[in-house]
């Protein structure tokens, strides 16, 4: 067989195996089958294609890829990003880098570095009256700590600790899963033996296609999956993983030795990724999804300010105000949607109706273009995608969907049928992703 596309084409592809929607039980009201999905898996996504997907409503958990169904789940799961550069820490989250700080340096090295390396009166007066989030962040890493010689011991005054960050590929390490096996057993109560190494790589080290290979040898933007890996004294402590997109830095999960747990380390990693996206210009900062009826998720939204996708519109509207009230009544928002229906009455009682009729059917043995699932594309929108020629891989090889025997006699509607199961992935990873993806289906 040979294959229609050539090397350099092949590399700036994403690939997709397409899973289908299912339900499944919600992991926090604990529902039997109250979370509905769209899911994909891939070992190859492109940054710039998972940007495109995240901003349609899409995240990943290691080489699983899923959009939830937000109107027929027991609790929507909301994308939300922050504006990196608008970014107001509250008092409390300007604490908790101060305290750190205050730990790593120690009493003693405070009080001799003020003496020694004494800071001008405009110094102090700036720090009381202004917080530099990337300064603060940045004081306590013993490579950016004052070490003067202390003329009482001839020596150089050093911190009680030393501290280093250092972002690093997404690889596995013995410290790294020996860390995360004992965040998961002490802080998530798991059994030790649910978490096997293949388990962690499967989970945190399959991710994005990552640039440049060598981070210490390039000042390249860096793209894909990463571990921003936080070390005390040589000691692995917290480990941040981290997806950089062209545009944004998506925080996809945080694990930290439980021993530190009084040092809050989930405002301190997401006060140093905003500061990330700041310093290497990544526009936005992703804390994945937020769900309003968690009152666990409710911290994600004192992080200001946040914007949430709206899942029809895909427009971007602010948490506070008008949003944050109409989710306090109902679970499932759609500013568009609402202001779209407040333009007749007639036409807001049609749209209740209709919801009302969706919610008896069920979901699993129907065509995704009969759920009327928010944001994924008509079935008319898919036919003009030009089904026909979009790329299969095929036993390493690039062929078109119309190769295939009885393509064209496939119904596109029959969820059963390949055409159907490709028309249903073409319609959730949206125009843009389609045109620079292929499928993977019989390898």
């Amino acid at each position: 067989m040979v294959s229609i596309v050539d090397a350099e084409q092949a590399r700036n592809l994403s690939l997709f195996r397409p899973l289908g929607y299912q339900r499944n039980s919600c992991g926090y009201c604990k529902s039997d089958d109250g979370s509905a999905s769209y899911y994909t898996s891939s070992v190859s996504v492109r940054p710039a294609h998972y940007e495109a997907l995240v901003n349609r409503g899409w995240r990943r958990s290691g080489t699983l890829y899923y959009k939830q169904n937000l109107q027929r789940s027991c609790c929507p799961h909301y994308t939300m990003r922050l504006e990196a550069v608008d970014f107001k820490p509250r008092k409390d989250q300007r604490k908790a880098v101060n305290r750190w700080n205050k730990f790593v340096l120690g009493p003693e090295y405070i009080r001799r570095a003020a003496y020694l390396c004494p800071k001008t009166r405009e110094e102090k007066k700036s720090r009381k009256s202004h917080f530099d989030l990337l300064g603060a962040v940045h004081e306590a890493e013993y490579s950016n700590v004052k070490r003067p010689i202390d003329p009482k011991t001839k020596k150089y005054l050093e911190p009680a600790h030393r501290f280093e960050v250092n972002l690093e590929g997404d690889s596995l390490s013995q410290a790294k899963f020996d860390l995360f096996r004992k965040y998961q057993t002490t802080v998530h109560k798991e059994d030790v033996s649910k978490w096997q190494t293949k388990d962690f790589k499967r989970f945190l080290c399959s991710g994005l296609t990552r640039s440049p290979a060598d981070p210490k040898k390039s000042d390249e933007k860096k793209l894909g999956s990463w571990h921003q890996c936080y070390r005390l004294d040589g000691k692995l402590i917290a480990v941040a993983v981290l997806d950089l997109m062209p545009n944004g830095v998506s925080s996809v999960y945080i694990f930290y030795d439980p021993d530190y747990e009084q040092w809050e380390f989930g405002k301190l990693s997401a006060m140093r990724e905003i500061a990330l996206a700041v310093e290497a210009q990544y526009p936005y900062y992703y804390m994945g999804y937020y769900i309003h009826t968690c009152q666990k998720m409710r911290y994600k939204g004192t992080f200001k300010p946040q914007y949430i996708l709206d899942p029809e519109s895909y427009a971007w509207d602010p948490l506070d105000g008008e949003l944050a009230q109409k989710l306090d009544t109902r679970p499932y928002v759609s500013l568009s949607r609402d202001r779209q229906a407040a333009t007749t009455t007639t036409t807001a009682e049609k749209m209740s109706e209709s919801d009302s009729a969706d919610a008896e059917i069920n979901d699993e043995d129907m065509s995704l273009f009969d759920l009327h699932m928010p944001g994924v594309l008509t079935l008319d929108e898919v036919k003009a995608l030009d089904l026909d020629h979009w790329l299969l891989l095929v036993h390493g090889s690039f062929v078109h969907m119309i190769d295939l025997v009885g393509w064209e006699r496939m119904p596109m509607d029959n969820p059963q049928s390949v055409k159907g199961i490709v028309a249903e992935l073409a319609a959730v990873l949206g125009p843009e992703v389609f045109k620079q993806s292929a499928v993977v289906l019989f390898d």
